[in-house]
């Protein structure tokens, strides 16, 4: 193992980023050039196979009310598909860790003006609302649907948005919220489920629908005041439900309604209750992102000040009243996550940051150059680069199992660690690129005072016995808002927008035994189909895309004569939240510029094929 200390270059001055609104358009993000190849297509994930994807911000989505904009009597759009959204699973290597109960969690590390706690009923789109509130100016957070009035009091929140779930509301067990949710006195919107809940506490009836409503449906708005304003008389709406309200308490007022469900709509006489039996959070709702900011705006009075550039001057400061003047060690992958943290770090903290860069012989192609590269042109930080490819490749010698590998790996990581921190010994905290979809995992379906903190792969599970206190300053943004603190903070392209990488990294691309010379020709492939993409101006509206070689060989003919050569497969999805996603649609010409490319540049490959199952059944990646 070879340690390579660098002191990277302090960069040339340059202005400090603009004050800019940061809105829900994506305001600091460049446009994106990606073609419309991928229907709802958005960029992105940095981790594994079934990371937390949001959608990308739309130029038409600001934080202002509906009501400003000019809409018609009815709604001729094209629906798109639904933007499901669900919890991060990445490769990590897992150790337990005290942490509050989610109740006790719900405060954000930074303080904002505008809070919009979102109270989770098991949707699987809670998510999605929360990105939806940000996305329109306001700050959001998950809460669990029991959380208490004292402790939700504490956020001033300036509304409250009750999910949806998968539970009927008369059944045993069913989540329930805090009956003095209304004591509160702010507004609340109830979403599904969360509709059924604030309805069921207010004197309403409610009880299965004598039929069940899923897909699109035609909504008639009966009043197009606040909550529908300047919305369409009649718009498409996605609804997913089986329950209806039966009796309709008079308190109440029908704001819309549809053929199934008569009471799609309601809102309370005397208190701020708004209820919507669908989904105004997916993209099959066209309005219903008009419909959040008219919550937002209309009736909870938001002014939009969820701002990037203000996120980043608080958690500076957070940063530096946490470490002092203590050493912080963060280990650096080449990954969105790991170099915005960081980078925020660095303008935090300077030289009291030292970066750990593991190179295990199985990154992609110019890995170690581009984050050598990048932290010494940007960033004047303490970068330890650990050469270990050599020990990494020996562990792998000789083992065809993805999940052998995947434990060898990580043994060898903890292994490195170790070794590192046993040459830091005035480091006293570890930086962490944990993002807010981790702190929910963690805390969902928690009881007791225990949840799992994910170590990232490139430091791999950390023994127990190093004592190192936490510094997160990612854990209250969601990836897109992570990309947009990175564009923020001056990163380059390149790293923002890394599609997702596995932990494990080219090892489980690699299918069977690894060698290096199978490393380097998948490297070459990869390196070809990426150009290809960028070149197409799909890089961004792609997923996810990569190439794996298979452990077989074709018979071809080349030249005059008969080839026995290895195949690769083209792995290229779209996905929403990379619990489900479908292959991606590339052009035909695109696929045969690939093939042809690396059929000739790549010595030892003579067939190229293109993957065209979709998760599930298949996975994401191939092992």
């Amino acid at each position: 193992m070879r340690v390579h200390r660098i002191r990277a270059v302090a960069p040339p001055s340059r202005p400090a980023p603009g004050r800019r609104r940061d809105s829900a358009a994506g305001s600091e993000l460049r446009a994106s050039g990606g073609a419309d190849l991928v229907r709802s297509a958005a960029p992105w994930r940095e981790d594994s196979d079934r990371s937390v994807r949001e959608p990308r911000a739309t130029a038409d989505a600001s934080p202002r009310p509906a009501a400003a904009r000019a809409a018609p009597d009815t709604d001729a759009r094209p629906l798109d598909r639904p933007s499901w959204t669900g919890y991060a699973v990445r490769f990590h290597f897992l150790r337990e860790t005290p942490l509050s109960d989610l109740q006790h969690s719900i405060l954000p590390t930074i303080p904002h003006d505008e809070v919009i706690p979102v109270l989770d009923f098991g949707s699987q789109t809670a998510q999605l609302i929360a990105r939806r509130v940000r996305e329109a100016g306001a700050f959001s957070l998950l809460a669990a649907p029991d959380t208490p009035i004292e402790k939700l009091a504490e956020l001033k929140p300036k509304g409250i948005i009750l999910s949806g779930g998968p539970a009927s509301i008369y059944d045993a067990g069913a989540p329930r919220c805090d009956e003095r949710l209304f004591d509160l006195g702010v507004p609340i919107l109830g979403i599904c489920y969360g509709m059924y809940m604030g309805c069921s506490l207010l004197g309403c009836k409610i009880d299965r629908a004598p039929s069940r409503e899923f897909g699109r449906a035609n909504l008639t708005i009966l009043d197009r005041s606040d909550l529908f304003a300047a919305i369409p008389e009649r718009t498409a709406v996605w609804m997913s439900h089986g329950d209806h309200v039966r009796d309709l308490d008079v308190e109440f007022d029908t704001l819309g309604a549809t053929p199934a469900s008569p009471h799609a709509a309601v809102r309370h006489k005397r208190l701020p209750f708004y209820g919507v039996q669908f989904h105004p959070e997916v993209t099959h709702t066209p309005h219903g992102v008009d419909i959040i900011q008219n919550f937002l705006y209309e009736i909870c009075k938001c002014s939009g000040s969820w701002r990037m550039i203000d996120f980043l001057d608080t958690a500076v400061e957070r940063v530096r009243e946490q470490v002092g003047k203590g050493r912080v060690v963060c280990g650096l992958s080449g990954g969105v996550d790991s170099s915005v943290c960081a980078a925020l770090l660095h303008r935090a903290i300077g030289d009291q940051l030292t970066c750990v860069f593991v190179d295990n012989g199985l990154l992609r192609k110019n890995e170690r150059e581009l984050v050598e590269t990048t932290f010494r042109d940007h960033f004047a930080i303490d970068l330890r680069v650990v050469d270990d490819s050599v020990q990494f490749l020996d562990k792998l010698q000789g083992v065809a199992d993805p999940q052998e590998k995947r434990r060898r790996i990580g043994g060898r990581f903890i292994e490195v660690f170790n070794n590192v921190a046993a040459d830091l010994v005035d480091a006293r905290f570890l930086a962490q690129g944990t993002l807010y979809p981790d702190v929910i995992e963690s805390g969902h379906g928690h009881s007791g005072k225990a949840a799992n903190i994910k170590i990232h792969h490139n430091v791999g599970g950390l023994p127990k016995d190093l004592k190192f206190e936490l510094v997160e300053p990612l854990r209250d943004l969601f990836k897109d808002e992570v990309r947009k603190l990175g564009e923020v903070l001056g990163l380059p392209d390149r790293i923002v927008w890394r599609h997702p990488f596995p932990g494990p990294g080219l090892a489980v691309r690699v299918l069977g035994e690894v060698t290096r010379p199978q490393l380097d020709l998948l490297r070459d492939c990869d390196e070809i189909l990426q150009e290809e993409v960028i070149s197409a101006n799909l890089h961004r509206a792609l997923s996810q895309v990569f190439a794996v070689l298979l452990p077989v060989q074709s018979v071809g003919v080349m030249g005059d004569g008969r080839t026995y050569e290895s195949v690769v497969a083209i792995r290229a999805v779209e996905t929403q939240d990379f619990m489900t996603a479908d292959w991606a649609r590339i052009p035909y010409d695109v696929l045969d510029t690939i093939s042809r490319r690396i059929i000739n540049e790549v010595r030892g490959v003579n067939r190229v094929v293109y993957d065209i199952s979709s998760k599930p059944p298949a996975t994401i990646e191939w092992e």
